[in-house]
């Protein structure tokens, strides 16, 4: 080298020296390193599965689950690494088996194996709108879990919602299995909403894990908003802010009066039989009925319907004598079946009766912005 042309020396005359110091390089051996460590258990199934080459390159790495099937993976442009490329069933143990050259080319092979945690329990998170729905501008995203939920911030976290246009929101658990995701006001007609569930392989407390990620996507449709007025006997639908209907109606009568505030459409029945039995008002007593009517829209779970009735007509627009549903003749109705999708709005006013209760079907709306955003049953 430079040192030796320095002090004089011909070329070659320390060939040997030279040589042997190479050798001594070479007497490193290969090192293989697997991360998670051989028979390590309780291993997370998201925790990607390393191995590394020092002193070599990998020639070969085989990663196989319980069923001998190979692992997805990828090898690094050096060879010097290769990174596990998809998650891990929980419970299964795996095996990988590495080979690698080292600067001599002599092969080496290694073995391990690992297992991944057990939960005690899986969750799987259902959800609702569903993948690629066109919703209402009432419409709350809601995520059903089948387990109670112990670290509800994980879990929050673990939801991720992004909206076009941008939106600011927030969660609110109405139980330890039920979280929804609303905006302070209702949405904007258009907006692109995609809800990221990612709970697979976390904790989410007490041991019960995420089953599987979730990802949907759906958009908000027209402005569709109902305005129903107990003491005007009329509803108003505007769709985008411009009325398209006005109608005479009849809201639930003084012995049962429909409930005030902000509804929102959850399901859309051509028939439906009415059943007053189905809330404890058996069919044979005075006030029971057992009924099948026509372009049923349902506003609240506990049996709030719009829908046609013909023999409510001559009412209609002059006094409330329903069982607590907004009837409507059998063309304003279909008309109204026809244009309302789920999510869209019903606003009751001077009904008589009791504010919808915030848990009664989509009555989010109902929780004030501030106490909404305090979380609920956190």
């Amino acid at each position: 080298g430079e040192n030796g042309e320095a002090r004089g020396e011909q070329p070659g005359e320390h060939a040997g020296e030279q040589s042997g110091e190479q050798a001594g390089q070479l007497a490193r051996p290969l090192q293989l390193s697997i991360t998670p460590a051989d028979q390590a258990t309780g291993v997370s199934p998201v925790e990607p599965v390393r191995v590394t080459a020092t002193e070599g390159t990998l020639t070969e790495v085989a990663m196989t689950n319980p069923a001998n099937k190979l692992v997805a993976g990828e090898l690094g442009g050096d060879r010097k690494s290769w990174t596990s490329g998809e998650p891990l069933g929980y419970g299964r143990t795996y095996k990988i088996v590495v080979t690698g050259s080292g600067p001599d080319g002599e092969a080496t092979t290694v073995t391990s194996s690992f297992t991944t945690l057990q939960p005690r329990a899986v969750t799987f998170a259902s959800m609702n709108p569903l993948q690629g729905q066109v919703v209402g501008v009432g419409q709350p995203i809601a995520v059903y879990f089948d387990e109670p939920i112990g670290n509800k911030e994980l879990a929050e976290q673990s939801i991720s919602i992004s909206t076009t246009p941008r939106v600011e929101g927030a969660f609110y658990w109405f139980s330890d299995r039920e979280v929804h995701w609303r905006p302070q006001e209702f949405w904007r007609a258009g907006t692109q909403v995609v809800a990221d569930i990612r709970i697979y392989g976390r904790d989410l407390g007490n041991g019960v894990y995420g089953e599987q990620d979730r990802r949907i996507s759906f958009s908000v449709g027209d402005a569709v908003v109902a305005e129903a007025d107990g003491a005007s006997h009329k509803m108003v639908v505007k769709i985008n802010g411009v009325v398209a209907r006005e109608m005479p109606v009849s809201l639930g009568k003084p012995a049962a009066p429909s409930s005030d505030g902000v509804h929102v459409v959850t399901e859309l029945h051509p028939k439906k039989l009415m059943d007053s039995s189905t809330y404890g008002v058996p069919v044979d007593s005075p006030e029971g009925y057992r009924t099948e009517v026509e372009w049923a829209v349902r506003i609240s779970n506990g049996g709030e319907f719009v829908h046609s009735a013909p023999w409510s007509v001559r009412d209609q627009g002059r006094r409330n004598v329903s069982h607590g549903c907004i009837n409507a003749s059998p063309e304003n109705a279909k008309w109204f079946f026809d244009t309302v999708k789920k999510g869209d709005v019903v606003i009751i006013r001077n009904s008589g009766g009791p504010v919808l209760k915030s848990w009664d079907g989509f009555g989010d709306w109902q929780i004030p912005w501030p106490q909404w955003q305090a979380g609920g049953n956190r």
